[in-house]
């Protein structure tokens, strides 16, 4: 029988994908479409996940374990926020 991860490993984990999945390194994603024709903006929607790892990397490093709310609703972020990518033909990875 397999065991569920308990809450720091869950966040972990889900942080680990999104890392891989978001071009959260790529610079030339920062940037707006052409004639700014973006449909919620990458940049931005980018730096919202962003900030949202920097948080809990920070928070977990110091013991703080998230509830299964926090996790349930950062994946829901990372999927909106991948559904905007999508919007905006930015690329990401499954």
């Amino acid at each position: 029988m397999l065991r569920k991860p308990d809450r720091m490993t869950a966040m972990k984990q889900l942080i680990s994908q999104v890392k891989v999945n978001f071009p959260l390194d790529q610079p030339d994603i920062f940037r707006c479409g052409p004639n700014n024709t973006c449909i919620g903006c990458p940049k931005k929607l980018l730096d919202l996940v962003d900030a949202e790892i920097n948080y809990w990397e920070a928070a977990m490093a110091q013991g703080v374990s998230p509830s299964l709310g926090d996790i349930s609703r950062f994946a829901k972020m990372c999927t909106n926020v991948n559904r905007g990518l999508k919007r905006n033909n930015v690329p990401t990875q499954h």
